[in-house]
């Protein structure tokens, strides 16, 4: 069985009486044999060969692009598209209740901005010589109003932001400022309640008048005869009157 050349590494040339060897890299240029392919090989285009049938799909071919619709009329095709409406005055009305919550990240006058002056316009911080005076219900509702002020100042920064404003940050940064330094004051004014809580605990453990377990009242005062002696009693008018 011969071998065919394009196997073959080297053929011989025979040129005036002498054998040559062909290199190998012309070696499948002088071949009668083509080399076969891989079959195991894929081709490059992964799209479906033309010898297959089609799949006889009705909406081959439709694009909204090319505005190719589809070839059978559909249940809504006879529906009129809504138009947008361009009049303000023939625009329906939205009933929003006037007391919502979200109002409260916005201002008095509901508008999605401030102006400069209206930042402007505010006091100092509270201090918390000025908030010891105030009892728990005040300080709650006080910190939940910053906060609150705090959440539309937030809104009216990132609105600023999304419009590109280019103004306002300054004076809301201020505000901003004040607000911070009376939940700061708040917060002093709740630790030193809490330490004075604290060790008024620790006191009443080691007072006999007062009842920590809430089993019974918390404060049952003793007799006052009990702890003066009835000697005690008899002195009384006799240091009264040397006094006098």
């Amino acid at each position: 069985m011969s071998v065919p050349s394009v196997i073959r590494s080297k053929i011989p040339l025979r040129s005036h009486g002498q054998v040559r060897l062909l290199p190998v890299f012309l070696v499948p240029t002088f071949s009668s044999v083509k080399p076969v392919l891989n079959p195991q090989g894929s081709p490059f285009s992964t799209s479906q060969s033309p010898c297959f049938p089609r799949d006889h799909n009705r909406n081959r071919g439709v694009s909204p692009v090319r505005r190719t619709g589809p070839r059978q009329p559909l249940s809504v095709s006879k529906e009129p598209l809504p138009q947008p409406v361009l009049d303000p005055k023939k625009r329906s009305k939205v009933a929003v209740d006037a007391n919502h919550g979200l109002w409260q990240f916005f201002n008095k006058e509901k508008k999605p901005l401030s102006t400069p002056e209206e930042d402007h316009e505010h006091g100092r911080a509270w201090s918390a010589e000025e908030l010891r005076n105030k009892s728990w219900e005040d300080l709650h509702s006080l910190w939940w109003i910053c906060a609150k002020e705090r959440n539309r100042l937030a809104t009216e920064r990132f609105e600023r932001n999304r419009l590109k404003a280019g103004y306002g940050d300054y004076e809301a940064q201020t505000r901003v400022r004040e607000v911070r330094l009376t939940q700061r004051a708040i917060k002093q004014v709740l630790t030193e309640r809490y330490y004075s809580w604290d060790e008024a605990r620790k006191l009443a453990r080691q007072d006999n008048e007062v009842d920590l377990t809430g089993r019974g009242p918390a404060y049952v005062p003793r007799d006052f005869e009990d702890d003066v002696s009835d000697d005690e009693i008899k002195d009384q008018p006799r240091a009264a009157a040397a006094a006098a």
